[in-house]
């Protein structure tokens, strides 16, 4: 494996209680907003901006001779009236594009809807514009996209929890999925705070993150097994101290590459895939940083919570200065090194 960092000796486990300070404010901050939007605000606004797959409209497919861009018609229709249009291009027919209007657009339900549609197009006379489909979405349809897209993200923590208990033990597994959940939590009160746009693709981007964070927690975890059985003498505060100093560079690599490729999606991608985007760019920071200071420190606490009941010998945690002259060994020598995991 690569490495771009060498003895690396950060007491991540000492920091715990500042990490899981920043999580927590930031968590609180992101609920109280979601929950001022929904209880207390003077307009009575949701608290998330929600899409028109969760929370109705009218989708209508519209197909062009010499279409234009897709922000030269989003342009037009917001031109008609219609701000909180969603444009989408249907890549396997070229000249085709889906526009997604929410009800509240539309007091007189579809027909208004497609007679603005309709005025917008007509800044487009010679690209031959024609409406080919209009589509209702209705409250009951999107309440039951709203169910199923919550259902399919807890469906997933618990298969993730399921397959690391198998793994490794189930307080590795717990300490994973707070650790997702963290991240998800925090990701969805960003969205609450800039009241950006939550639509299928987002649902698509957070069970992305799933994956991707678990990933993350599964190498620094089979690393840390993989030291104890090494470093028999050191505690367990130790040794993830040392496993998540030796798989820093290949976190630092791997989430690195594809932040870059999100930022590419951010500034490139447009309009439609805006959120999308956005979501797994504030997933992959955060869920990276989650992997390392938050799920690690409660799988050590968990443990030595488990020993002390047990009334098992446990040697107490050093909260600073923790590198052991064993600690040190290690990583001047460089023994436990990466393998199937890093």
């Amino acid at each position: 494996m690569i490495q771009i960092l060498h003895n690396v000796n950060i007491d991540w486990i000492g920091k715990r209680k500042f990490f899981i300070g920043i999580s927590v404010a930031l968590m609180l901050v992101g609920m109280g907003t979601a929950l001022y939007r929904h209880k207390f605000h003077p307009n009575g606004t949701e608290a998330f901006n929600l899409g028109v797959d969760f929370k109705g409209g009218t989708v209508i497919t519209v197909r062009f001779k010499q279409p234009p861009s897709a922000e030269q018609l989003r342009s037009a229709i917001q031109a008609a009236g219609i701000p909180d249009a969603v444009i989408q291009p249907v890549l396997d027919k070229p000249g085709e594009f889906l526009i997604k209007v929410p009800q509240s657009t539309a007091e007189t339900g579809v027909e208004v809807s497609r007679t603005q549609i309709g005025n917008a197009l007509n800044s487009f006379p010679n690209a031959g514009p024609e409406i080919v489909g209009t589509e209702a979405v209705g409250e009951i349809a999107s309440k039951q996209l709203k169910t199923q897209a919550v259902a399919v993200t807890i469906a997933a923590l618990i298969g993730m929890l399921i397959f690391i208990a198998f793994r490794f033990e189930w307080t590795y597994g717990a300490a994973a999925v707070i650790a997702v959940f963290h991240t998800v939590l925090v990701t969805l009160g960003l969205f609450s705070i800039f009241q950006i746009e939550i639509n299928l693709t987002v649902i698509a981007a957070l069970l992305t993150l799933v994956g991707f964070d678990v990933n993350d927690s599964i190498v620094v975890f089979d690393r840390i097994r993989e030291n104890r059985k090494l470093y028999r003498r050191l505690n367990l505060y130790d040794v993830s101290n040392l496993s998540i100093n030796q798989t820093l560079s290949r976190t630092i690599i791997t989430s690195g590459l594809v932040f870059l490729s999100v930022v590419a999606l951010v500034l490139l991608g447009g309009q439609t895939l805006r959120p999308f985007s956005l979501c797994l760019l504030m997933g992959i920071l955060f869920g990276t940083y989650s992997s390392i200071a938050i799920g690690t420190p409660i799988m050590v606490w968990w443990e030595r919570k488990l020993e002390a009941a047990n009334k098992l010998p446990a040697a107490s945690p050093r909260e600073s200065g923790f590198q052991t002259r064993s600690v040190a060994d290690a990583n001047r020598k460089g023994v436990g090194k990466p393998s199937r995991a890093a």
